[in-house]
């Protein structure tokens, strides 16, 4: 069976893609962003999804998505930061090695600075990130199999751990 190396998860500005792609290029195995592959099947990004067909729509995609991945790719593969909303994501997500990355507050923030591109937190983005952060940290657990903390840290530095994670 088919199945990724390792599946990242966290919320925005926790890392995924950017330590995803380390991560992948640490372990001589290819990347992939669910995300991308949205933008890829709709022939847009993802703000206009958003904004042209609705957020149960992108979702819709989303779903799609993440099952298409898990399926078929066998790298490193990161999810939306929203994928772990969805039921059947999550329970698709069994039995493989899913990395919750973690970020607090004030770094998420720093990261994903105004929001621009980040369709949910474009309006009071401070807000927004912490009610997204305490409403998915449970669902995050759920699904990972480690949990990874990226406050204070470089990617370099959390690519490695996570590295050290899967080939321990």
């Amino acid at each position: 069976m088919t199945r990724p190396v390792c599946v990242l998860v966290g919320a925005p500005g926790s890392g995924k893609s950017t330590v995803g792609q380390m991560l992948a290029e640490a372990l001589g195995v290819s990347f992939r962003d669910t995300d991308a592959d949205i933008e890829a099947m709709a022939g847009k990004p993802i703000p206009e999804i958003f904004i042209d067909e609705g957020e149960a729509h992108f979702r819709a995609l989303e779903r799609a998505a993440v099952a298409a991945a898990l399926a078929s790719h066998t790298g490193v593969l990161a999810l939306g930061g929203g994928a772990v909303l969805a039921e059947e994501n999550r329970a698709a997500l069994i039995g493989h090695s899913v990395v919750h990355l973690s970020v607090e507050l004030p770094d998420a923030v720093r990261r994903v600075g105004l929001g621009a591109g980040r369709p949910l937190l474009a309006i009071n983005p401070r807000a927004t990130l912490k009610h997204l952060l305490d409403q998915r940290r449970p669902l995050y657990s759920e699904v990972a199999t480690a949990t990874v903390v990226t406050d204070g840290r470089t990617p370099e530095e959390i690519a490695a751990e996570i590295a050290a994670l899967l080939t321990a």
